[in-house]
């Protein structure tokens, strides 16, 4: 089953957290610090891949997620780095984040390959942290979170013109005469249930690509019908070609039918009706004698301006080569960029937000208090030092961790965990 739309969760790697040790070797027995660095957490990566042409493969399977980045080890030894992983996905793909419903990336033109979530960065090593007055720190920094998020995949077929219509007006015996495309063709409505795409050469040097759009019914911009999940692919077209019954075989009314089709358009996005648009009354072949007099009551009662009523018969071939020369001259009149969509959130904006400082109670009882700013003072700070200790206590208290903390309830001859470091409690 053709698959155009797919909701998954992606999540990169955690980094991986440096690591505290001390050179231990024979002849030196106090060694310094040697705990190596933390490793990189992998990526998550879209990629387009000319082989695939649907989301089918994300259907299935729900979560993906990059490896975490190895702890730093021993002897300065960097923690092996992640891997990343990366997602396959057909050319016209536009990922939204699934809250907010912004686009992140639009893997279409240019744009064939998207870093969505970075792996988060290893962790230090205590060797960084080592001072002339705090030469054997017994902290390391942790690695940086993984990043975890819901996903939506759009697949936007990328095709110069669009062909629309009610079912079983013959957009598929259309397409199937004009491009090498070769859609199922039967006498049932929604015969077409894929968006079929076929290459038009007109001559050496004129082709383009048509997608015939499955047929769409009254109420598909509303969710009524199969209409309304393929009405996405109209978006990137630059010409509609709006195929209609002209002869009226099934009983319909070509005026309705055209006007019954352009209001779901304009009622999903009305900026589809600005498009160049084109009517082909096809299956002109019953009725040859009357053929003028329908496209002249056409053109009078269509509310559509500069739109030209063409007829044809995709059966006989009969008009079919005007119809696509009709369309050539329209695709010359738009310029050559591919309809992309800009990017309007990047996940990498949740990270770093969080706040200045955690305070957590251990199964021990202990107030474990960490933070990025906390982390870097202690890194330079020498609190076996008077002066030093001084400015850790002045610190506490201008960042209020103090305060934070006697909201939570704790009293004199607590114990305070910071990085390692235990510290009693005393107002």
């Amino acid at each position: 089953m053709f698959a155009d739309r797919a909701r998954i969760i992606i999540k990169s790697g955690r980094g991986g957290d440096g690591h505290v040790s001390f050179r231990r070797e024979k002849y030196v027995p106090n060694g310094g610090p040697d705990g190596g660095d933390g490793g990189k957490g992998g990526d998550v990566i879209f990629e387009v891949d000319p082989g695939v042409n649907t989301l089918a493969d994300y259907r299935h399977r729900r979560k993906f997620a990059a490896t975490p980045g190895e702890e730093g080890k021993k002897k300065n030894c960097h923690g092996k780095n992640g891997e990343d992983i990366i997602l396959k996905v057909p050319e016209g793909t536009v990922v939204y984040d699934a809250e907010s419903k912004k686009v992140i990336c639009d893997l279409s033109g240019d744009t064939k390959r998207v870093v969505v979530l970075e792996g988060g960065r290893g962790g230090l090593g205590n060797q960084h942290f080592a001072t002339s007055k705090m030469q054997a720190p017994k902290y390391a920094k942790p690695g940086g979170d993984a990043i975890e998020i819901e996903v939506i995949l759009e697949l936007k077929v990328i095709a110069d013109v669009g062909l629309v219509g009610f079912p079983n007006v013959g957009k598929s015996t259309f397409l199937s005469r004009v491009t090498n495309a070769n859609p199922k063709i039967a006498n049932y409505h929604f015969t077409t249930l894929n968006p079929n795409l076929g290459v038009v050469d007109l001559d050496s040097s004129n082709s383009f690509v048509i997608a015939d759009i499955p047929g769409l019914i009254e109420g598909a911009s509303e969710g009524v019908g199969l209409g309304y999940e393929f009405l996405r692919h109209i978006e990137r077209t630059k010409v509609i070609v709006h195929i209609i019954d002209g002869a009226s075989v099934e009983g319909r009314d070509p005026i309705e039918d055209i006007n019954a089709i352009n209001k779901e358009m304009q009622q999903y996005d009305e900026n589809l009706l600005s498009k160049p648009q084109v009517i082909v009354a096809n299956k002109m072949d019953v009725c040859p004698e009357k053929e003028e007099e329908i496209l002249e009551k056409i053109k009078n009662n269509i509310n559509l301006d500069k739109v030209n009523v063409l007829g044809m018969s995709a059966v006989s071939g009969k008009g079919v080569k005007e119809v696509l020369w009709h369309i050539k001259s329209l695709l010359d009149s738009c310029d050559n960029e591919i309809i992309t969509y800009e990017k309007e959130f990047d996940p990498m904006d949740l990270v770093d937000k969080e706040e200045p400082f955690t305070i957590e109670i251990d199964k021990e009882g202990r107030f474990v208090v960490e933070g990025p700013k906390i982390e870097k003072m202690l890194s330079y700070t020498n609190l076996e030092s008077e002066k030093g200790f001084l400015f850790f206590q002045k610190f506490i208290k201008e960042q209020k961790i103090d305060e934070r903390l006697e909201e939570m309830g704790i009293e004199e001859g607590d114990t305070v965990k910071m990085y390692g470091l235990l510290f009693e409690y005393y107002k």
